[in-house]
């Protein structure tokens, strides 16, 4: 058996863990959310405060 026959057939046993990097992914997008809700606002204001300096207004 060749090593592409050999790592062809692993890769077809791989199934993974389908359940944990579904909990990965939900957990990581909670976190985006959650970030995104505190830092918001305070990031909105930099924004706009550093478009406003810079334009001059």
């Amino acid at each position: 058996m060749s090593i592409l026959q050999r790592v062809t057939m692993r890769v077809h046993e791989e199934r993974g863990d389908v359940p944990g990097w579904v909990l990965i992914t939900l957990m990581t997008a909670a976190l985006v959310v959650l970030i995104w809700a505190l830092a918001g606002p305070a990031l909105s204001e930099i924004f706009q405060n550093a478009i406003l300096k810079v334009s001059g207004l």
